[in-house]
């Protein structure tokens, strides 16, 4: 019956879903589009996690990828108008009032917790308080403060280190905006082990970022440093060279050389690749 048609059979018929942000920098989250067409870089109303709030389009419309879960979302509200943009003016100067407010709370009672942020609805009727703490708080007389002062609903949210310097931001030991503030979205895991596939020294000090945590960008270079490495010798394998058999001690990745001791008199010399000598029966 045509009545029983599924409007997603024809892919070419799929509602179109638009990437936006909440917060600079912030991560991207898919609305569907609808019959609106935003630019890259409009502001539109969604409705958030928080309430209604205006959000910055990063990805104009397109189609979705086929595995999307197109029923999970929700749809982009309009494009904000000069009201809208009004309204999220005084909601900027509520957040501000409502930090001080927290803060102040926060330290009456002597609580182990420190606030990083506070979002507001831009209807005003909910506010989402961020924090970070070392271990598990009983918060509810402080919510019941703030939401009486206040006058809206409160709701908390526990971050971690990365996401504080996200919102603080600051600059990084190489002189620049830290990335997580400046344009990285979403954090990915980052461990010691990409620190020793490129060679680096494991002293804490050098590695950690301004959040305390292993450096973002100890990923950037990760998979690089991987492939070029999978074209030499192990550190410790003995090998045949032009220069002297030996025992590979180290490598220069970049260069794509070894460092070999050298079995005759215990030398170290630099070869390459080419320099290694196949002693497989041909």
């Amino acid at each position: 019956m045509a009545g029983d048609t599924d409007p997603f059979d024809n892919l070419g018929e799929l509602p179109k879903i638009v990437a936006v942000s909440l917060q600079p920098t912030g991560h991207l989250h898919n609305y569907l589009a609808g019959d609106l067409q935003p630019r890259r870089g409009d502001r539109v109303v969604v409705d958030s996690e928080v309430g209604v709030r205006l959000a910055s389009v990063e990805i104009e419309p397109h189609e979705p990828n086929a595995t999307l879960d197109l029923s999970a979302l929700r749809p982009v509200l309009r494009i904000a108008d000069q009201t809208d943009l009004a309204a999220e003016a005084e909601t900027l100067e509520l957040e501000a009032a409502a930090r001080r407010l927290c803060l102040h709370r926060i330290q009456e009672r002597g609580l182990a917790m420190k606030l990083v942020n506070v979002t507001y609805s831009n209807d005003g009727r909910k506010a989402l308080v961020y924090f970070i703490a070392e271990n598990r708080l009983d918060l509810r007389e402080l919510l019941r403060d703030l939401a009486n002062s206040l006058r809206v609903r409160i709701d908390v949210k526990q971050i971690g280190a990365r996401e504080e310097t996200k919102v603080t931001g600051g600059v990084g030991p190489c002189g620049r905006e830290l990335c997580c503030s400046s344009w990285l979205r979403d954090f990915e895991a980052v461990t010691v082990k990409m620190a020793r596939e490129q060679g680096l020294a494991l002293n804490p000090s050098r590695l950690a970022g301004m959040c305390g945590r292993l450096k973002c960008c100890l990923r950037y270079e990760y998979a690089t440093y991987v492939e070029l490495k999978r074209d030499l010798p192990r550190v410790g394998r003995q090998v045949f060279c032009v220069k002297g058999d030996g025992k590979v001690v180290r490598h220069n990745i970049l260069k794509q050389t070894v460092l070999i001791q050298r079995a005759e008199d215990g030398g170290i010399v630099e070869a390459t690749l080419e320099d290694l000598v196949d002693q497989r029966p041909h």
